[in-house]
């Protein structure tokens, strides 16, 4: 009798479990789309009263309490948009839509901006979640024409993506973020069918495997090379503890970034790699129990320092899509799920505060003295990511719904 009822009571097991995912993400949806009207209109008061030009898109909370905004000059200025079109995407609402193509249009103007190479962040998430979602041509032109603009931050004696410009203490400086703006570059390639963009994200993904991890698999934060040479002058940790210190969003960098390059090329070594840093953070001896992490692994004042929300966010969204991939798929999932339950119960901001930022106690550079144990708007972008993936895993649908494709 045993044998003959442990089938279905499984099933029935398996179902329920669906149906609470289902429903806290439905709870997950509603806070943020509460949250996010609140958030507009704080923006729209906190831009007709700005001093700075060209302020549009909320970023943090600033010392004094007050909504920080920037211009689309700033590296964070496109995930506002983003969020929108996931609210759109999850919601079906066609206000959603009417209310992220302005925030969309403004961040067109990037496409040539040829000084930052940030263009992923700032088109991709905003730019190319509206091409997925809507399909409309202007929109593809936009993404190709500023993975051309990328690209003319490559050298190939490098092989790599220059980060940053003007900065005396480096002369080629690589940082763990780029990785997540070679989606824009493969996306280009497949909008466009010019193989380049493809062959330059390829590269950048080789040599960043080869210079900016240590044995354990942990990341630098910055490599600064020799541009004429190509070779190796400095490592470190610049937004970290120190530099042989392993900063917790830049872990988070790697991961994605090396589980969208595997989706993007089917090369094993960058699943292994991205499998390699899984593994790091979720056996550090630092990892905190509901996984949402200090703001680097090894600082010595550890437990009485900064979580970072957007880490964790990250993270779960890489993982659930890592988990579409690997034999420890469960795992990963496991992990992302209980990502997504403590952020969602234990670090969400209470209704109609925070002037309507989603997620709080994230951290962006602690050295720098900025922006610590505060709401920031990527934290938010990558939280509403992480659960459309869950839902899309629910629902056995493909997790990834990349501009004009369908991939598994």
């Amino acid at each position: 009798m045993k044998i003959k009822f442990a089938i279905p009571a499984l099933l029935l097991q398996t179902l329920a479990l669906g149906a609470f995912a289902q429903k806290s993400i439905d709870k997950a949806f509603d806070f943020a789309q509460h949250q996010t009207e609140v958030l507009l209109k704080e923006t729209a008061q906190a831009k007709a009263t700005a001093t700075k030009p060209g302020v549009f898109s909320p970023r943090n909370i600033n010392p004094d309490g007050s909504l920080a905004l920037v211009n689309s000059k700033d590296w964070c200025s496109g995930f506002f948009a983003g969020e929108l079109w996931y609210l759109y995407e999850f919601t079906g609402k066609p206000e959603w839509k009417e209310k992220a193509i302005p925030f969309t249009t403004i961040m067109e103007g990037e496409k040539t901006n040829g000084g930052t190479h940030d263009m992923g962040f700032k088109v991709y998430c905003s730019v190319g979640n509206a091409y997925r979602l809507t399909h409309d041509a202007h929109y593809k032109d936009v993404i190709i024409e500023a993975a051309k603009t990328l690209c003319t931050r490559f050298n190939p004696t490098v092989g790599c993506i220059k980060s940053w410009d003007n900065r005396r203490e480096w002369k080629y400086p690589v940082i763990i973020d780029n990785m997540m703006n070679l989606e824009l570059l493969f996306e280009a390639t497949k909008l466009s069918g010019d193989s380049s963009f493809y062959k330059i994200a390829v590269t950048h993904a080789n040599t960043t495997m080869k210079n900016h991890f240590r044995a354990d698999y942990s990341s630098y934060h910055v490599i600064d090379y020799d541009p004429e040479t190509g070779k190796v002058l400095h490592k470190q940790t610049h937004q970290g503890f120190a530099d042989e210190s392993a900063w917790a969003r830049g872990q988070a960098w790697g991961l994605y970034g090396y589980t969208l390059c595997y989706r993007e090329t089917g090369n094993k070594a960058y699943l292994q790699q991205a499998e390699n840093i899984a593994k790091f953070i979720f056996s550090n001896p630092n990892m905190t129990k509901d996984l949402v992490p200090y703001w680097d692994y090894n600082d010595t004042a550890i437990p009485n320092v900064p979580r970072d929300a957007s880490a964790a966010s990250i993270m779960a969204s890489a993982l659930f899509e890592l988990s579409t991939y690997s034999s420890n798929g469960k795992t990963y999932k496991a992990n992302a799920d209980k990502i997504i339950k403590s952020l969602s119960e234990h670090y969400q901001a209470k209704p109609d505060s925070a002037h309507g930022f989603l997620l709080l106690h994230s951290t962006g550079h602690k050295p720098a003295k900025s922006e610590i144990d505060v709401p920031i708007i990527y934290a938010d972008y990558y939280y509403l990511e992480a659960l459309l993936r869950q839902k899309h895993l629910a629902d056995k649908k493909p997790v990834i719904n990349a501009a004009g494709t369908l991939n598994n």
